[in-house]
């Protein structure tokens, strides 16, 4: 009876590692580098089904944000393009709060990107 009740488990092949350290490579810069080695660890332990669903997810380019938010962030569009809209509308009606909050984000938006690219694949795990 034992024995019938283990091979009717599946087990669910996993991925192997040096597709997960692969991906962590090429896009470390997307995620905060305190986090990849937990990212690591939680993508070692999917299958090959997730973790190509994972490697075609669309992230956010920190870089890109930095740009836009120096061009365009007294405009609120860095915070709508993170999805940030109720904070992109303020900084659209009032000039990012008379440059404060576009200073503000220019420094800090890069790291807040990163969290928002790791949340989004955790939810995915």
């Amino acid at each position: 009876m034992q024995e019938n009740n283990n091979s009717n488990k599946e087990v669910k092949p996993k991925i192997d590692i040096q597709k997960v350290e692969m991906y962590i490579l090429s896009n470390r810069q997307y995620f905060p580098s305190e986090k990849l080695i937990y990212l690591k660890s939680k993508m070692s332990q999917i299958d090959d089904k997730k973790f190509e669903l994972i490697s075609t997810m669309d992230l956010k380019s920190p870089q890109v944000i930095i740009l836009v938010s120096a061009i365009l962030g007294s405009l609120g569009i860095d915070r709508f393009m993170i999805g940030d809209i109720g904070m992109g509308i303020l900084k659209l009606l009032t000039g990012g709060l008379c440059a404060i909050l576009w200073l503000y984000d220019l420094f800090t938006i890069s790291d807040r990107v990163k969290k928002i690219n790791f949340e989004n694949v955790m939810v995915l795990l």
